[in-house]
């Protein structure tokens, strides 16, 4: 019959081969703090990662680009309002200097015009969406005030059949935009990994 082992020495058969050396967690911090200088970055509270990245020295430096770069890739994203487009602007702006491409550069403006248009085609999609159901909003009102004698004013959002309906167009639309965001973020990867 074969052994039983403890506990202890089950996880230390599975941590043998984990080393923690220094480098290892120097390298784990300096990405932890690149991710902070991402959130400072896109808060507004630091102006750019040039001072950071330029005192780092050559192998900490790429571990802090590389939390930069994550926390900016995560925020390449569909906006939802204009202070949201604001938001993936500043983003892709700081993925334009962690990247330093000019192509990559350019590829960001177009897709910032791509998001604003997103957000005017988004804005003009409810406004048809809300009048297309208008008539049937109106139906379910004269009901109301016929079934218990008040008139009751309904909002669109109040009904579960235009949150359906809304909800079903604007995904559409939503679904038109996220390959843009997908081909985005992978050409993003694409253009960083080249830079390592």
């Amino acid at each position: 019959m074969g052994k039983i082992k403890s506990a202890l020495e089950l996880a230390l058969e599975r941590t043998e081969s984990v080393s923690g050396g220094k480098d290892s967690i120097v390298l784990f911090q300096a990405k932890q703090k690149g991710k902070k200088l991402a959130n400072e970055f896109l808060s507004g509270t630091i102006p750019s990662f040039e001072t950071a990245l330029n005192d780092a020295s050559d192998n900490v430096r790429q571990n802090l680009k590389q939390g930069i770069f994550d926390v900016l890739i995560s925020r390449i994203t569909l906006p939802v309002t204009k202070d949201d487009a604001t938001s993936v602007e500043r983003a892709a702006a700081g993925l334009c200097f962690i990247i330093g491409n000019k192509v990559f550069s350019d590829l960001m403006k177009q897709f910032n015009q791509l998001m604003s248009q997103f957000l005017d085609e988004a804005a003009e999609h409810q406004k048809v969406i809300a009048a297309q159901y208008e008539p049937k909003l109106r139906q379910k009102e004269d009901e109301i005030a016929r079934r218990y004698g008040q008139r009751i004013k309904l909002e669109p959002m109040q009904d579960p059949e235009f949150v359906a309906f809304f909800n079903q167009h604007m995904n559409e639309l939503r679904g038109n935009y996220q390959g843009i965001i997908d081909q985005v973020r992978a050409q993003a990867e694409q253009y960083f990994q080249g830079n390592e």
